[in-house]
C-alpha cells in the first residue's frame, strides 16, 4: 500500500477565458477567500482530456460543448501539499495536466449549486489568478499565466 507522502496523484485542470482573455476563478467551499482553477484527479485509466471536461462540469456546470480547446501546457505541472493537508486520496501532491479553454456558453451554466467544491466565482486577470493562488499552488499558477500569456487578460 503506498502511503501519501510517497507518491503524487495524476489529475487534469483547466485555465477557462472569456472573450477578453480574463481567467475564471473559483473560490473554494471549505476554505474561504481560497480561489483556484478547477482541477480533479484522473480515474483509473482514464485520459487527462476527458478528465478534465469531466472535472470542469462537474465542479462548475459548464458542459463541454460551452468550452473551446485553445491550447495544452506542454508538460505536466506538479505542485506538493503541506503536511498537514496530505491524505490517502491525494497524496504528496498533484501532477497535473492542465488546458486552455475559451468559455462559449452563457454564465447561467456557471451553476455551483451542486458542486462539492466551490462557492463563488469570478473572472479574473492573469495576475490575480497568481496572487489568489494558495501558497503551493503559486509557481503553477504562474507558470500557467507566462505560457498562456498570449491569451491571458491582465485585465479585471
Amino acid at each position: 500500500m503506498k502511503i501519501p507522502s510517497h507518491y503524487f496523484r495524476a489529475g487534469a485542470g483547466a485555465v477557462i477565458i472569456n472573450n477578453k482573455g480574463q481567467p475564471l476563478l473559483f473560490e473554494r467551499l471549505d476554505i474561504a477567500d481560497s480561489w483556484q482553477l478547477p482541477q480533479g484527479g484522473l480515474d483509473k485509466d482514464e485520459e487527462p482530456y476527458p478528465a478534465v471536461l469531466r472535472e470542469v462540469e462537474e465542479e462548475t456546470g459548464i458542459s463541454p460543448d460551452e468550452l473551446e480547446l485553445i491550447a495544452q501546457y506542454p508538460e505536466p505541472l506538479a505542485y506538493e501539499l503541506p503536511l498537514q493537508a496530505r491524505k490517502k486520496k491525494t497524496g504528496r501532491g498533484q501532477v497535473i495536466y492542465f488546458f486552455l479553454f475559451r468559455f462559449t456558453g452563457n454564465e447561467d451554466a456557471l451553476d455551483l449549486s451542486q458542486s462539492k467544491e466551490f462557492s463563488k466565482w469570478c473572472w479574473s486577470s492573469a495576475r490575480r489568478m497568481v496572487e489568489l493562488a494558495v501558497d503551493f499552488k503559486v509557481p503553477v499558477y504562474q507558470r500557467l499565466a507566462e505560457y498562456f500569456s498570449q491569451f491571458l487578460s491582465d485585465e479585471q
